[in-house]
């Protein structure tokens, strides 16, 4: 197959990648006045539990799955082959997730849980991992937007109140059974006839068992925080908290490293199977530039907005998430790091195993510092908790991953841009204090924040940032 373009795939993954989280994000003001604090702590605490079943039926195929497509992305028959394989090792793995659920019937969330496990059926139809090792991002994008849109107009048109929590679940998980199920008919051009008696299961799900560990690890510091808030502080509104501030770190980690990652971790793949490992090297330089540009800039941005920010966003009573985001906000990029090495390096180069070991060290100073710090300091003990985890998880990365990623790499290309994020940390937050329309301060905030951030990076002469104008000023008086 042709190789497709890195920059129009990157941007289509970008798309997605905000798509994911933009359907909560943008309706988060609205669900905060309407629904309140405790009504979206129930939600994140019910979803937390959900996630669980969602891995289980997953089982790590979609990295595993990804990767194999791109490797065999050439040979029609053996990547059809490949994904009936996989995708029948998944209707399996969620009919098992789905009858486990049925033990949540006891819960005194039961309602909750009947329609949550909507969403673990869907995951059986979620065929993206194939399109995604094909990089046929434009199309995932364009069908899933259709049905993101329609469920954030049903939200505006439908929840009005607390007791409507159950119909935006609802919603939810429909818009996610449909947008999984609209890739299906795409499939007739891809894939081609195959003989199902050559089907062989053994050695992928040897395989995925291997991607699915890590996914285990990887939710005691993504799930089990609030899981936890819910259990020891019997607090909904402590995780309605966490929920809120969760959502602003997700849009900003969907901007900074989870598009880049999916596309250049997909060619990567490809790139190993043909021996190409400077080009490899080549590539994660690249992201680490943009990674750090987008990384510090978000975290000192958001930590600069925050005060005038939370107040008018989420509205009155959510004060606990401005706290959260001065904590949250170095997260950005201390897992931008782990994230490009794990799924630019690791995963492509066959290493997911090693990178296991990783997440357990992270693990288990989460869920150490998560039971020390909950019972105190209830979500403010859960920041504090994953963002010591993903430190332990990007040092170990950067320890392990040679010239893919060592100190001196890391230095060159981000020391600058840290030191052109604080200043215009010191800048922004400053201006909370200016007495006007709480909107017209944060969008102030904002242009003034990425001028002084340009600004700083110019003086300081990165790299980085001088090419990149120049690329654009060339390409403007090509067209002028």
């Amino acid at each position: 197959m042709k190789n497709k373009s890195i920059r129009y795939n990157f941007l289509y993954s970008t798309a997605y990648q905000i798509l994911n989280v933009l359907t909560s994000f943008v309706t988060a003001p609205y669900l905060s006045r309407v629904l309140g604090a405790e009504a979206i702590g129930i939600q994140s605490y019910t979803q937390s539990i959900q996630q669980y079943f969602l891995m289980f039926a997953a089982l790590g195929t979609f990295s595993y799955g990804s990767r194999e497509i791109s490797m065999n992305r050439d040979d029609p028959y053996k990547r059809s082959k490949l994904f009936w394989e996989i995708e029948l090792i998944v209707v399996a793995t969620t009919s098992m997730a789905v009858l486990s659920s049925l033990a949540l019937l006891w819960s005194k969330y039961r309602i909750y849980y009947i329609v949550l496990s909507i969403g673990i059926f869907a995951s059986m139809f979620d065929i993206s991992w194939f399109f995604s090792g094909l990089e046929e991002f434009k199309l995932t994008v364009i069908r899933n937007t259709i049905f993101k849109i329609l469920g954030i107009i049903c939200t505006f048109v439908f929840i009005n109140q607390p007791e409507d929590l159950l119909l935006y679940m609802i919603i939810q998980m429909v818009s996610t059974f449909l947008s999984n199920l609209s890739l299906w008919p795409y499939l007739r051009g891809m894939l081609v006839k195959v003989n199902y008696k050559e089907f062989r299961f053994a050695n992928h799900i040897h395989e995925t068992l291997i991607y699915f560990i890590p996914s285990i690890a990887t939710s005691i510091y993504t799930v089990l925080d609030k899981t936890l808030i819910g259990m020891i502080t019997d607090s909904a509104a402590q995780n309605g908290y966490y929920q809120q501030a969760e959502k602003v770190m997700n849009l900003a980690k969907s901007v900074v490293f989870s598009a880049i990652n999916s596309v250049v971790g997909v060619r990567n793949s490809y790139l190993y199977s043909e021996k190409k490992y400077e080009e490899i090297q080549l590539m994660i330089k690249r992201s680490f530039d943009f990674i750090f540009f987008a990384g510090f800039a978000s975290c000192f941005g958001i930590m600069g907005i925050a005060k005038t920010f939370v107040p008018l966003f989420f509205g009155q009573g959510y004060e606990p998430v401005i706290v959260l985001l001065y904590l949250f906000s170095p997260i950005i990029v201390i897992i931008g790091i782990s994230n490009c090495l794990c799924y630019q390096y690791f995963t492509p180069c066959g290493k997911r195993k090693q990178s296991t070991y990783f997440l357990f060290a992270g693990s288990f100073v989460n869920l150490i510092l998560n039971l020390m710090l909950i019972p105190k300091f209830g979500a403010y003990g859960a920041a504090i908790a994953s963002v010591a985890a993903e430190s332990v998880i990007s040092v170990l990365y950067v320890v392990y991953s040679k010239q893919y990623g060592n100190v001196r790499m890391l230095v060159s290309t981000g020391a600058k841009k840290m030191i052109s994020g604080f200043g215009m940390f010191v800048v922004v937050f400053s201006m909370n204090s200016i007495q006007i329309n709480p909107l017209f301060l944060v969008l102030l905030q904002i242009a003034v924040g990425a001028m002084v951030y340009g600004l700083i990076l110019i003086i300081l002469r990165d790299k980085w940032i001088l090419e990149s104008l120049q690329t654009v000023m060339n390409k403007v008086k090509n067209h002028v």
